[in-house]
């Protein structure tokens, strides 16, 4: 689990995670530690990744982008999509460490016509539209929001860390989960993004805890892992140190 202890408040038992290579005596002693200073709960607040954690896309990008595209003259195969993708999405974005800000329009207008080839704004705006809707995405874990409501029956805050532009917020709200998180620390909001440690510590701030008594869970080692820990947060990577949120 993430937050162990308060057990009678019908918390979730969540494990504390000290350092990746620490031994299991390590490990516990840590965490024995951790309950000591707060009360019975190993952490005040639990950090969350959007896309790759808490939801993943309904089907794959390179998949979307070829078949609403087929319509506007998309020719490329999906291999070839995805290929032309990855090397846009990781291009440094005009000067600036900061790919997303407001609704990340420009950004992605460069992706979708660097991936697809494609430059008519209307099949962009379909695309564009389409990814702010519940139908482009779903929950990891289908357990999330019990767990994260007995997680703050339990005391602990709750708040999503994302590097993601505005329409993060109605997606969340589409989905039904928004009202599980404390707060939102979105990167186009924020005016950061991981693995700048900045986002993480205004997450912190809008939880009202200190980093050092935040977890982060993340599924990226570089922005997630990394970042949390240079905020001074404690994190475990999605998919190695956690594979759902009951863990």
């Amino acid at each position: 689990g993430i937050i162990a202890g308060a057990r009678g408040a019908g918390a979730t038992p969540l494990r504390c995670f000290a350092a990746e290579s620490a031994p299991a005596s390590e490990k516990s002693w840590y965490e024995e530690y951790r309950k000591s200073l707060n009360g019975g709960l190993t952490h005040k607040a639990l950090l969350v990744d959007a896309a790759g954690t808490l939801l993943i896309p309904s089907q794959p990008a390179a998949q979307i982008y070829r078949d609403i595209g087929l319509k506007y003259g998309v020719k490329y195969s999906e291999d070839e999509i995805l290929r032309r993708y990855r090397w846009a999405y990781q291009q440094p974005w005009v000067n600036s460490r900061l790919r997303f800000t407001d609704d990340g329009r420009p950004f992605w207008q460069f992706v979708v016509q660097t991936a697809t080839g494609c430059t008519d704004p209307q099949y962009f705006e379909e695309l564009y539209e389409y990814y702010a809707t519940e139908k482009a995405w779903h929950l990891c874990d289908p357990d999330a929001g019990k767990v994260f409501q007995a997680l703050r029956r339990a005391g602990v805050k709750l708040a999503v860390v994302s590097n993601f532009d505005t329409r993060l917020r109605p997606v969340l709200q589409s989905l039904k989960c928004e009202h599980w998180f404390d707060a939102l620390a979105i990167s186009a909001e924020v005016g950061a993004e991981k693995p700048n440690p900045t986002i993480f510590l205004k997450a912190c701030e809008l939880l009202g805890v200190n980093s050092e008594d935040a977890v982060h869970v993340g599924d990226d080692r570089r922005n997630d892992i990394w970042g949390a820990r240079d905020a001074g947060c404690d994190a475990w990577l999605w998919g190695a140190d956690v594979h759902s949120f009951k863990d």
